[in-house]
């Protein structure tokens, strides 16, 4: 697979996510603080609850459902620390947010 369009980085400013259906699959992109655009399963691997419900508060992603926290620029386990995000390849190109959801990349420790 290659990448995919989602958005502009209008339509997604520093500090904001959304998700988006890419290939069948559920996927937010998120905008961290410091500019930082990653890309990652839609639901929380506790409950599959909607991480765009949650909270983004600088780099730290909190499901509304449980609390559970994420690094929103890794994906990895805040709270607790042994659960991570599935995340994919994201990058930005001429203000344009591209994700391939056939590559997940490997989690961050």
């Amino acid at each position: 697979m290659a990448f995919e369009r989602i958005c502009s980085l209008d339509d997604l400013w520093e500090g904001e996510m959304r998700e988006f259906s890419v290939r069948g699959r559920r996927v937010l992109v998120v905008h961290a603080e410091g500019g930082t655009v990653s890309a990652f399963a839609a639901l929380c691997p506790h409950q599959a609850f909607p991480l765009v419900e949650g909270k983004l508060e600088g780099t730290k992603l909190t499901c509304a459902a449980h609390l559970w926290e994420f690094d929103a620029v890794t994906g990895s386990g805040l709270n607790p620390k042994d659960c991570a995000l599935r995340r994919y390849e994201a990058k930005v190109e001429n203000g344009e947010v591209h994700v391939d959801t056939a590559r997940v990349l490997a989690m961050a420790a």
